[in-house]
């Protein structure tokens, strides 16, 4: 039996999980994941204490999208009968953000599909952004593909607190999930957030046929680039896409993953994202107790659970809703 409490300890003391402790954690019998948990929960309790941090998404533009991401319901490759629409009008994003602040949402992701921006829907974000900051005490995250500096610059002159550009799997993987653009394309954006003052978010899918080696490597790789916000999203197999007949997860490995990431990266914000219902399932509870983060509501083209049952999760195991007022500002 390994002593999970004892890695903690190690890592709550400036220690770094080896390798072969890593590949421990994602390899833990499970007999032992309570007690692999409550490892991971001493890191988290340590950093967050009993605080949830919510984040509600809103898809500003589905679709259309010219990348070849074998997850994905909105690429060129995918035939996943989805809504496809054009960037919203400020309007609409604006409204959309007072719902997510009437939920309890601390942080607004404002979230558009493509490779990169183009002027014009750079221009609509920043509109919007001045005015959502102007009414609502919120984090904005702005996640809308690659970005060139004087739009990461842009971005943050208008209030954008955070930016996602997940990694999504490891360097090693990455032409296996997609060839229209490379991981470089992808850290390169993320140090452009960095440089720009903005903080930096950046996250994997777990599920898409990797080896747990490489989920150790994107843990790591996350650590590396510093990322102050890890989303962990469970591959949701969309009919239509290039990975819809990917072997489903279990949800004791997922309670792994998350487990591993907490370790890891014992100070960052870990969210539990995409695909947490159809992959947790009855266990979603528990992954509250190594992840200090969650998405409420729907996620891009995939339904959640409904908003009162993540906040009946939260209160019923014993956790607290982080307010937005209570949040410490990101930029860096």
């Amino acid at each position: 039996m390994s002593n999970w409490s004892s890695l903690a300890e190690k890592v709550l003391t400036g220690g770094d999980c080896s390798n072969e402790e890593a590949m421990s954690i994602l390899n833990c019998p499970d007999e032992e994941l309570l007690l692999l948990l409550d490892g991971a929960y001493q890191i988290r309790r340590h950093y967050y204490g009993n605080k949830v941090k919510l984040n509600m998404i809103i898809n500003t533009k589905s679709g259309l999208c010219p990348e070849d991401c074998g997850y994905c319901s909105q690429s060129v490759r995918s035939s996943a009968p989805i809504e496809k629409y054009r960037m919203m009008e400020k309007d609409q994003i604006v409204e959309a953000a007072e719902k997510a602040y009437s939920l309890g949402a601390g942080t607004y992701c404002i979230v558009a599909s493509g490779r990169g921006p183009s002027k014009k829907e750079i221009e609509t974000v920043v509109s919007a952004v001045e005015e959502i900051k102007g009414k609502y005490p919120m984090r904005i995250c702005a996640c809308l593909g690659l970005l060139k500096s004087e739009q990461a610059d842009q971005l943050k002159a208008a209030g954008v607190d955070r930016y996602n550009h997940n990694i999504n799997t490891s360097k090693s993987y990455h032409e296996v999930i997609t060839t229209t653009h490379t991981y470089d394309d992808r850290t390169e954006t993320v140090g452009r957030v960095k440089d720009s003052g903005m903080s930096p978010c950046s996250g994997v899918i777990i599920g898409m046929g990797e080896t747990k080696e490489d989920v150790v490597m994107m843990a790591k790789s996350l650590r590396e680039l510093d990322a102050d916000s890890i989303p962990v999203n469970f591959l949701h197999a969309i009919p239509g896409t290039i990975l819809e007949n990917a072997e489903p997860l279990t949800p004791a490995y997922c309670l792994k993953v998350l487990s591993l990431f907490r370790f890891i990266n014992p100070s960052k914000e870990i969210r539990i994202s995409g695909g947490r219902e159809v992959n947790l399932r009855s266990l979603q509870p528990l992954g509250l107790y190594a992840a200090n983060s969650i998405f409420l509501g729907n996620y891009l083209t995939t339904e959640g659970q409904a908003t009162t049952a993540d906040h009946k999760m939260i209160e019923e195991m014993g956790f607290v809703v982080e307010t937005a007022q209570e949040q410490a500002p990101v930029n860096r």
